[in-house]
């Protein structure tokens, strides 16, 4: 009799496990891209809180090189920007929008030792032509193609600044570069990320000028970006992965002490810095249709793309996951 129980009990055992890695099997995959800055780096936490799929998050120095990887096909789902949108838009590149993330982040510093104080754009566009007059160059930097840049072009036009006549623009790729460029003299203004926005400040490298919501893109800034391909064959890992999202977005928004963990674990920056950046961030898991084809037309007007987009801006996001996630409707998702 304990020969036929403890038999059984084995052959209870192996079934169980057996049943365990079709399961495992079964469950869809997906490979998530996200830039190493404040807003991306809760997407950490996607793994954890993917409930019937696996996702592997993976970290890039910029939003550029996630990009690159989603349209290479060596990840599934990307965090982007409202910018890198409509930037693979305009080049015809196969991009669909599943939801938001996180937005805000971006800041404007300025050297200390000039004369110009927080918010005093008249201050500045005098300080711009006296450069001018004397024949210096004003240089302005940002890392090319992220939300920071069109946040500073945008703000920038709005106050009749222009940033291919009026200033010297400087292309600084990683935004964590960005302090010893200050440092070194290279640049007299950036517009940067959190955290490293509020690293410079609290560094004393460069001083705030300004957060440059004032434009059409307001302070909306993280797109999660996926193919057509992958919304074919991998719905639910879609799904899960939205939902994980949206979940994470509520638990930050609620656990502040847990974003700053994140942030100084995934950055390797100070915990006074990591508290800073997110005054200056906003979870935020909704798509704005309207704002995303606003943002296109003034990247147009900028000819930071050729061509008129906002039709596929509107065409090419895909609310059914951000539905299924939370139960409501795309009308209260932004659309």
């Amino acid at each position: 009799m304990k020969r036929f129980l403890s038999r059984i009990a084995v052959a209870l055992a192996v079934a169980a496990g057996t049943v365990s890695l079709a399961q495992a099997q079964s469950e869809p995959t997906i490979k998530l891209g996200y830039a190493k800055c404040a807003h991306c780096t809760p997407l950490t936490l996607v793994p954890e809180y993917a409930k019937g799929a696996k996702v592997e998050a993976i970290g890039f120095n910029t939003g550029n090189d996630v990009l690159t990887a989603l349209l290479s096909k060596s990840i599934d789902v990307a965090q982007v920007t409202y910018l890198h949108y409509a930037t693979a838009l305009d080049k015809g590149f196969d991009v669909v929008a599943i939801s938001g993330q996180v937005e805000g982040g971006s800041q404007i510093v300025i050297q200390n030792d000039l004369p110009v104080a927080e918010n005093d754009w008249a201050g500045l566009k005098a300080l711009i032509a006296k450069y001018k007059a004397e024949g210096k160059p004003f240089r302005v930097a940002a890392s090319r193609g992220n939300a920071q840049d069109i946040h500073m072009r945008g703000a920038f036009a709005k106050q009749g600044i222009d940033v291919n006549k009026d200033v010297q623009f400087i292309n600084i790729p990683n935004p964590s570069d960005h302090i010893q460029a200050l440092r070194r003299g290279e640049v007299e203004l950036i517009c940067t990320v959190e955290p490293f926005a509020t690293q410079i400040v609290q560094a004393k490298a460069a001083k705030l000028f300004t957060y440059p919501y004032d434009q059409a893109a307001g302070n909306l800034t993280n797109l999660m970006l996926t193919r057509s391909d992958v919304v074919a064959a991998n719905a639910k890992g879609l799904e899960v992965t939205v939902k994980a999202i949206v979940d994470i977005d509520n638990k930050i928004a609620a656990d502040k002490p847990l974003w700053v963990s994140v942030i100084t674990k995934v950055t390797g920056l100070d915990k006074a810095i990591a508290e800073g950046a997110i005054n200056n961030l906003v979870p935020d898991y909704k798509m704005y249709r309207k704002e995303a084809v606003a943002i296109a037309t003034m990247m147009k007007e900028l000819k930071y793309i050729t061509n008129d987009v906002s039709g596929l801006v509107e065409k090419n996001m895909d609310y059914r996951f951000l539905e299924a996630a939370t139960g409501k409707p795309k009308t209260e998702l932004g659309y």
